[in-house]
């Protein structure tokens, strides 16, 4: 159903861009217009087809995927161009009514030439904005680093220094290079246990391959923890539990694991995503989803929890589990947000970026690493979190965090 919708939409949205290419394009091109979209598609229809199918694609079959993405874009810019157009036209309407009336051909002619001219400007500012987009994407995260207090942490976690990791995206906009970076800058923190919430890869499993390369022995003394999110979830999981778990990490999908720090202990608990239980991958269900009973009845009583949770619509869920401090990512922050101050993650729930409390329990949503879809971010840079951990009473909010409730 909602790849129908998806596709219903995309082909209004290419009508519409026919008739404006038709409009202002030069005579000798509009025939080629609709020849040149159908080519443009054509391989993202079939990647697409594959995907649904669940069939993996392997060695040439992969340069699919690569002359699927122009289209990808083609999309994006297609939607901007369609505001741009809707806008140009409101425009010429207001214009035309304040002048004195024109003979019919002029103002055939003088609203062609018009509307080119707005597409033409409004690509120019889509270029600026998507330049400036990929240098915020692939430049150096931000290390966001925070002290978090609670008044019953156990003594021996006072000052614990979690690093998080979010939404990575190992695939065809995150590469080797970027993913050494990223480690690098992690590690420099120093951190007592590290952990990431899921979306390792974009969509296929053996896209891992770079994160094993890049993140082996990764310095953490308490321990490397992981659960998967939605993308991992897109074919098949199975490898990545795998490998994850040849690099010593500890993946909890509706587990727990106790640490021990100066002769306090302390849980840590995963809830599993809700895409495990899709059967998107030819049918197969890969586990339950979130099950926060299962996993809070397994937990010895008494145990502070630390819960990770991929997508913070879900905080409801892990507050279930019993966690006071909850991790989660998914958002990207909005990824691209095209009116300042205003996230676009926020049509994915109410938590889009940051530190919110319930009641003395904290949920902290990481803006991630990674993109998806287009390789740029506009007004949500990535982060690398750093969170320490304090035995004290909680100090009143700061202007970033929000209750909620």
């Amino acid at each position: 159903m909602i790849f129908l919708i998806t596709f219903s939409i995309i082909l209004v949205g290419q009508i519409l861009i026919w008739r404006l290419l038709r409009r202002i394009a030069h005579e000798r091109v509009r025939v080629f217009v609709p020849w040149a979209l159908i080519a443009l598609h054509a391989p993202l229809v079939v990647y697409a087809i594959f995907r649904i199918s669940g069939i993996r694609l392997h060695g040439a079959g992969l340069w699919l995927r690569f002359f699927a993405l122009p289209a990808i874009y083609f999309q994006a810019i297609s939607l901007v161009t369609l505001l741009i157009w809707g806008f140009a036209n409101l425009a010429w309407g207001i214009w035309i009514r304040l002048r004195p009336k024109a003979e019919p051909e002029a103002l055939v002619l003088g609203r062609r030439a018009f509307m080119r001219k707005a597409s033409l400007g409004g690509f120019g500012v889509l270029a600026v904005m998507g330049t400036g987009g990929m240098v915020e994407a692939y430049g150096d995260p931000g290390i966001t680093r925070l002290d978090l207090a609670f008044p019953d942490l156990p003594e021996g976690f006072d000052g614990l220094r979690i690093v998080q990791l979010s939404d990575l995206h190992a695939g065809p906009h995150v590469g080797t290079n970027l993913l050494k970076r990223w480690r690098t800058l992690a590690e420099r923190e120093r951190p007592d246990i590290l952990v990431i919430t899921g979306d390792f890869v974009d969509s296929r499993p053996e896209e891992l391959d770079t994160f094993v390369e890049t993140f082996q022995n990764f310095s953490a003394p308490l321990g490397r923890f992981a659960i998967l999110g939605n993308h991992d979830y897109f074919t098949d999981p199975r490898p990545i539990w795998e490998h994850l778990g040849d690099m010593g990490f500890h993946c909890l999908e509706n587990r727990h694991l106790v640490i021990e720090r100066n002769g306090s202990k302390l849980a840590i608990l995963g809830l599993q995503d809700p895409m495990a239980s899709s059967r998107r991958f030819r049918g197969v269900r890969f586990g339950p989803g979130p099950m926060p009973q299962d996993v809070a009845i397994q937990i010895p009583e008494g145990l502070w929890r630390l819960g990770l949770c991929h997508r913070p619509s879900n905080w409801d869920l892990a507050l279930e589990a019993g966690s006071r401090l909850t991790l989660s990512g998914h958002t990207h922050g909005g990824q691209i947000n095209l009116v300042p101050g205003v996230s676009s993650a926020k049509l994915l729930g109410p938590y889009t970026w940051g530190v919110y409390r319930h009641q003395g329990q904290v949920l902290y949503v990481s803006r991630g690493l990674g993109v998806v879809g287009l390789p740029m971010r506009v007004g949500a840079p990535p982060e690398i979190v750093v969170i320490t951990l304090r035995r004290q009473e909680i100090p009143s909010l700061l202007p970033a965090e929000n209750e909620i409730t």
